[in-house]
């Protein structure tokens, strides 16, 4: 049996590994576009900030390690797919047959159609060699200017600010954070980044790039702002262009059924390119965080060897350390048609709580300077757990998670009584 696995990110490793452990005589052929060993993209920031060398972002320490596993290493780009004829074409002309294939070729930086984007000095943060020329440009005091306060652009912030740049960021949104955090949560981490000396622009876009020495970036505010160093931070999206014309289902990612199985029997997808369905939404979502990447592969690699698994769902969580501001969002944090809220807002204490209910059941929340109820919030969310009397206390007073949880999570009859108490 030959395993063909596209990606060498953490989806892809994790698979090739539990292929060998569960089927030690099949081959697998694990395919990279990047010529550097298979490495986190999470640690590049880390990189970025001096904490760790360039051999801290590899996923596996070993040089020997793949060898040692008995998988093949192919440094190449998928460039189509022929799934009838079950062959990947690569764009060094290569050609692989598969018994199993699993795509887990990950997400691709979005490159807005900006006049100047492609000037020197202007880069994503995507890989190391991005990583590299940050590191060579953004010295202490020199001028960068970020486009893009999203998720992953907020922890690239982190690292720039702490190598002791002039940092600018600008955000197209009304608020930082837009896909994360509700306005008052988005504005409270803008107002911490500014008090900790970082420019932020919200609801405005760049317009354009010039050319000169230094870079002038043209923004919608009618400010041109110098630059030594610009960063594109304007989002992501699956890589899943070659899988043009191959049959394959796609929406926004490879949609896949609960064994992360695609339309197609024998071809899997996982990670940051497989749409998977989220029990929470009750929908099909691309949930690009490192959990969900490690359990879809772990997953598909388990039925690609014979041995049925199931993904239990997909987790919508994010954690964001902004500057050292803790900010989380877990499932459906806009709130549902016809849902309740309950909001806790101390903005001089640079704290700030959203519960957004279905029925009785929590489904999403926001919270910022808040982390001592940050599994409890998860556990309430993802287990859709029956609130009941609870649910008005919640209302009442957002700050009982725990006790709700220990109450109706956990089904300790000792706390049963707790929401009687608290009406009083």
């Amino acid at each position: 049996m030959h395993h063909v696995i596209l990606g060498a990110g953490p989806a892809g490793v994790i698979a090739a590994e539990t292929i060998r452990k569960h089927a030690p005589a099949d081959a697998i052929t694990l395919v990279g576009d990047e010529k550097e060993a298979p490495y986190s993209r999470m640690a590049i920031p880390y990189l970025l900030m001096g904490n760790i060398p360039e051999r801290g972002t590899w996923l596996r320490k070993g040089l020997n390690h793949y060898a040692n596993q008995h998988i093949q290493l192919v440094q190449a780009r998928a460039k189509s797919l022929d799934a009838n004829k079950r062959l990947v074409m690569l764009d060094n002309g290569q050609q692989l047959s598969f018994d199993r294939l699993l795509i887990a070729t990950g997400s691709t930086p979005v490159r807005p159609p900006i006049p100047g984007v492609d000037c020197a000095g202007v880069h994503h943060c995507w890989t190391l060699d991005d990583a590299r020329k940050i590191m060579e440009l953004a010295k202490p005091g020199a001028r960068v200017l970020q486009l893009g306060a999203g998720f992953i652009g907020c922890i690239i912030m982190e690292s720039l600010a702490a190598r002791g740049v002039e940092l600018t960021v600008v955000e197209m949104g009304d608020r930082m954070v837009p896909r994360m955090m509700g306005p008052v949560a988005g504005g409270m981490i803008r107002d911490w980044c500014e008090a900790k000396g970082v420019k932020v622009y919200t609801g405005t876009r760049l317009e354009a790039i010039e050319t000169y020495a230094p870079l002038r970036a043209r923004l919608s505010n009618g400010l041109h702002q110098a630059a030594d160093l610009i960063i594109i931070a304007a989002g992501v999206k699956p890589s899943i262009g070659f899988l043009e014309n191959s049959g394959l289902s796609c929406l926004q990612g490879v949609l896949t059924d609960a064994h992360m199985q695609t339309n197609m029997e024998g071809i899997y997808a996982a990670g940051d390119c497989a749409e998977a369905f989220d029990k929470v939404s009750g929908k099909t979502i691309v949930s690009a965080i490192q959990p969900n990447a490690a359990e879809q592969a772990r997953v598909a690699a388990l039925n690609m060897v014979g041995q049925p698994a199931e993904l239990k769902g997909v987790t919508q969580i994010n954690v964001l350390d902004t500057l050292g501001l803790i900010s989380t969002s877990f499932g459906n944090w806009e709130g549902v048609p016809g849902g309740q809220q309950a909001q806790l807002n101390d903005p001089n204490g640079k704290q700030h709580l959203s519960l957004q209910f279905d029925g009785d059941k929590l489904v999403g929340t926001n919270s910022v300077g808040m982390t001592e109820n940050v599994g409890v919030m998860r556990g309430l969310v993802e287990g859709q757990v029956k609130l009941g009397e609870w649910k008005d206390v919640l209302m009442r007073d957002p700050t009982q998670l725990t006790m709700a949880y220990l109450a109706c999570g956990q089904g300790q009859n000792a706390w049963s009584g707790a929401a009687d108490t608290r009406r009083r």
